[in-house]
């Protein structure tokens, strides 16, 4: 019975030890970071490339071919966005819409005429 107290005690005081001590250590690499200007590169990389769509991919979310104009585009966003916003997927209406833009700043830089 006296052995099961002790044990106890040990546990509880050990695994204080070990809460504080990572704790310690987390501040101290927060402070490491944030002095070397690392957290916030890597904020700034993870908005980056969460962001990102490749125009592939907006074709495929559109149905677009690599040919298709800005207009076939635009009818295809329209209909989509539409469908989506009546049958309430805003996940899907966001996609749709992230690919219009995609196209949208490609297009631009193929110099072909925008009109949304």
């Amino acid at each position: 019975f006296q052995a099961g107290r002790i044990i106890a005690n040990l546990i509880v005081v050990g695994s204080g030890v070990l809460v504080r001590a990572f704790a310690q250590a987390y501040r101290q690499a927060l402070q490491n970071a944030s002095k070397n200007g690392v957290a916030r590169e890597a904020v700034e990389n993870m908005k980056k490339v969460s962001k990102a769509m490749s125009e592939s991919e907006a074709r495929q979310i559109l149905g677009v071919s690599e040919n298709a104009s800005w207009e076939e585009i635009i009818k295809k966003y329209d209909s989509l966005f539409e469908n989506n916003a009546k049958n309430g997927s805003f996940y899907l209406q966001s996609k749709v819409f992230r690919a219009k833009e995609c196209l949208e700043s490609t297009v631009r830089k193929d110099g072909e005429k925008v009109m949304s």
